[in-house]
């Protein structure tokens, strides 16, 4: 050999490679999964055939033949079929995730904040809330507001009447309700694109290019002026529904059921007990500093949590106040304790019973509760994300 060339060491073995090795890992670990999964499926399929278990997805266009008692798009037991029965599922459980989102989330940081207040009172009864919230089961916490609150209210024959022509008793509130001829879904949409207007001159504002003053004006006008005008242009007048005491139901006019409410307020206070420890803990995570740099430039309380302190707190809320939003969409499942027709009740309750397709309908039930998570998910990523860029 001679003595100018270089000396080549001998080329390492191809699993020695760390990236090599990653991927045939991550190959065969995908390949196990894909078996796993395409036995248990021929198991399934095997059973099913077995014991003559029709399968498919053929029963969703069969008649339901059973009554929902809450029903937000039309519905009859008579001509509706199952597919029809699953939506009215899957409303009924996004109304509930929706408003009890919103009220916990308000309920939460009222406590949240009150938990730090200076006033020894305040402190210690938003201190005995959470603490007794969070260690009673969310079952019989439900189960109390259905039974011990609003089933004990007055029965039919002594409902409470209410001023302005509704009624209140242990089925349910009965309220008037607002007859549109037919425009209600026009001032809807108008109302949807108010609030995306609303939405849209908020991110200017963040952004700086438009002032807060002005964007909450025109977002006011917006949200109230476009439905007004669509009423309006529509030519269509506003009546009332009241409802009518007949001789066993009251009918008529719009009904709130007790399994509705008990079903809403028990996930609002327990949801809102853990939100409001985030809080507070987001709140404490914010420097001392702060708040005396703010009180220094002459800013009440109220104004220095409110421009600086919950500001920089958000950062730190909103990643474990996702996992609290997760967790109430999920837990609204214990619907069928109290009997609110929710989506697992209706679809993996009585649709399962009558068909006896077990796997189709427990899958479909799965896959809704994963995308309505993954999409909670995404849009509390985006906001956390916009939160972060705006501080820094």
């Amino acid at each position: 050999m001679a003595t100018g060339d270089a000396y080549a060491p001998p080329a390492a073995p191809l699993l020695r490679d760390p990236r090599v090795r990653s991927i045939v890992f991550q190959v065969l670990l995908l390949l196990a999964v894909a078996g796993v999964a395409a036995l248990l499926g021929w198991m399934a399929w095997t059973n099913l055939r077995r014991a003559n278990v029709a399968s498919g997805f053929g029963f969703w266009n069969q008649e339901a033949g059973f009554d929902i008692s809450q029903t937000l798009i039309d519905y009859s037991s008579s001509t509706s079929t199952y597919g029809r029965a699953f939506w009215v599922g899957l409303i009924n459980t996004l109304v509930v995730a929706a408003i009890g989102i919103v009220l916990a989330t308000i309920v939460g940081f009222v406590i949240g904040i009150a938990r730090l207040s200076s006033n020894w009172l305040v402190a210690h009864l938003a201190a005995g809330y959470v603490q007794l919230i969070r260690n009673v089961p969310l079952l019989l916490q439900l189960l109390f507001w259905y039974n011990a609150v609003l089933k004990t209210l007055p029965g039919f024959r002594d409902s409470l009447k209410l001023w302005g022509g509704g009624y209140l008793n242990n089925r349910g509130l009965y309220l008037p309700a607002p007859d549109l001829n037919g425009n209600g879904q026009l001032m809807l949409a108008a109302f949807g694109l108010g609030l995306m207007g609303a939405v849209g001159l908020a991110m200017l504002a963040r952004r700086g290019r438009l002032g807060a003053g002005v964007a909450a004006g025109a977002a006011i006008v917006l949200v109230l002026g476009l439905p007004f005008a669509a009423f309006v242009a529509s030519g269509a007048t506003l009546s009332f529904e009241f409802p009518e005491m007949s001789r066993f139901n009251l009918r008529g006019g719009l009904e709130v059921q007790p399994e509705f409410v008990a079903l809403v307020t028990g996930l609002v206070i327990y949801t809102g007990a853990f939100i409001a420890e985030t809080v507070r803990a987001g709140l404490l995570a914010v420097p001392r500093g702060q708040t005396e740099a703010a009180q220094a430039l002459g800013l009440s309380r109220l104004m220095t949590l409110r421009r600086v302190i919950v500001p920089q707190a958000m950062r730190v809320i909103i990643p474990p106040l996702t996992n609290q939003y997760l967790n109430l969409t999920k837990n609204s499942t214990l619907a069928v304790a109290i009997g609110y027709p929710d989506l697992v009740q209706i679809f993996t309750g009585t649709v399962l019973n009558q068909t006896s397709q077990a796997v189709e309908i427990v899958a479909i039930t799965m896959a809704v509760y994963l995308t309505i998570s993954l999409l909670t998910a995404l849009l509390m990523n985006v906001y956390n994300a916009r939160m972060a860029l705006a501080e820094r």
